[in-house]
């Protein structure tokens, strides 16, 4: 029996949608499981570049997904997310082949991976937007559970690739990088047997794509700053991308390498535990009752995980590291559900797109100047104490914002 029959005449697939999807999207994601360890490791370890370096290039990497994100997001709107999404995932295999190649020649330089950063960053920005924009075409049923079965799915795929890259040192970087090529031009074939979408569902506009985006995010941004619960998680989501992901994705490698004189396998223990702590979370709020006041849980998982951050700058022996990055990143999947709930629930039905973009847009555009900024501060100070002072700046953030809340009178969801 036929899942799905395409209007045009195409024959039909043996496989839902929704599988071939999971399948395409898990691929981008075990991508970047293995690209969050072995960028990491061949820039921190294999170039042992200054903290400093390691900022620049980590700021390569994240700056031109902020860039470029909304230009992602209208492009899949005029041209349909089918062909935006097999477009930019085919394109990853060129510069992912590209890498493969520099190690397999031992020709790997601090330049390249500029190079290659900027290139898979800017793909991303395609990609991401694309990918989510398809996402209503093919759920099943109801779409909160099949939003969480996908995040499932691309953090169970995630850990696998974290597992993957962490065997760099034992097998070498060329195979590692060899296997995430294969896997990225798999899910683009995945991606491919996507019912195509109807000329109705792809936005044509005939006005300029520049004034409409501008309008777009101009529109966004009032009806955002205009509400007091959104307002408060845009203003979490930029401490937390400076003082978090910025100060995470810096600091985080160079303990490894100075503290605990690790290799690409402590690089992907962090990443697992991490995450493995986000996706308990996650299934115990599928399992539990909804949480009725989402603003002060959001605020508790922030407050509780710079607590458990900054213990990990500490330098106690690696097992504790471990959990206290296990921890952190239980409060993260809390953060994470609490925020888009409170995003969803007061954007306007007209608008909810805009904000969502607007939302993603305020993280992964501090991201980038955290990750500059504590690695100039890493160079002077160190990676613990660096780590340490960020997490204090996202605990002292925190307790502003609820004292302001209760000292106003706002209603934080």
């Amino acid at each position: 029996m036929a899942l799905f029959d395409d209007k045009n005449g195409e024959e039909s697939s043996r496989l839902s949608p929704l599988t071939w999807y999971l399948v395409g999207t898990g691929s981008w994601f075990a991508s970047h499981g293995i690209q969050n360890v072995m960028f990491a490791w061949l820039v921190t370890i294999v170039l042992n570049e200054s903290p400093v370096m390691v900022g620049v290039a980590q700021l390569a990497l994240l700056f031109p997904a902020t860039l470029l994100m909304l230009v992602g997001g209208s492009l899949a709107d005029r041209l349909g997310g089918k062909r935006v999404a097999v477009v930019s995932q085919t394109l990853a295999v060129f510069p992912l082949g590209t890498l493969a190649i520099f190690l397999l020649l031992d020709q790997l330089s601090f330049g390249f991976m500029i190079v290659y950063a900027i290139a898979i960053g800017s793909l991303q920005a395609f990609v991401t937007p694309a990918r989510d924009g398809l996402l209503n075409s093919v759920a099943q049923g109801n779409i909160q559970r099949t939003v969480v079965k996908v995040t499932l799915i691309q953090f169970l795929v995630q850990m696998g690739g974290f597992t993957l890259a962490g065997t760099a040192d034992a097998i070498g970087g060329f195979l590692i990088i060899a296997t995430q090529t294969a896997i990225v031009a798999g899910g683009t074939l995945a991606l491919g047997r996507l019912p195509h979408q109807r000329e109705t569902d792809v936005r044509l506009a005939a006005e300029p794509w520049f004034p409409a985006l501008a309008r777009s995010i101009k529109n966004g941004f009032t009806t955002v700053w205009s509400n007091p619960s959104m307002r408060m998680v845009v203003i979490q989501n930029v401490a937390m991308g400076i003082c978090f992901m910025g100060s995470y994705v810096v600091t985080i490698p160079l303990l490894i390498r100075e503290r605990y004189d690790g290799s690409s396998e402590d690089l992907a223990f962090v990443n697992l535990v991490n995450s493995a702590g986000l996706v308990m979370t996650i299934l115990a709020q599928l399992i539990l009752k909804e949480i009725r006041h989402k603003g002060n849980a959001l605020l508790l998982a922030h407050g509780i995980g710079a607590l458990f951050l900054a213990i990990a700058s500490l330098g106690f022996d690696f097992p504790f590291f471990l959990t206290c990055m296990f921890l952190w990143g239980a409060c993260g999947g809390v953060a994470m559900s609490m925020s888009r709930t409170i995003m969803q629930e007061e954007a306007p039905n007209d608008q909810r797109g805009s904000v969502m973009s607007f939302f993603s847009f305020s993280f992964m555009g501090a991201g980038p100047i955290g990750a500059l900024l504590w690695g100039f501060i890493a160079e002077y100070i160190g990676p613990q104490i660096a780590l340490f002072v960020a997490c204090s700046m996202m605990f002292v953030i925190v307790l502003c914002i609820t004292s302001l809340a209760k000292r106003r009178g706002l209603r934080f969801n």
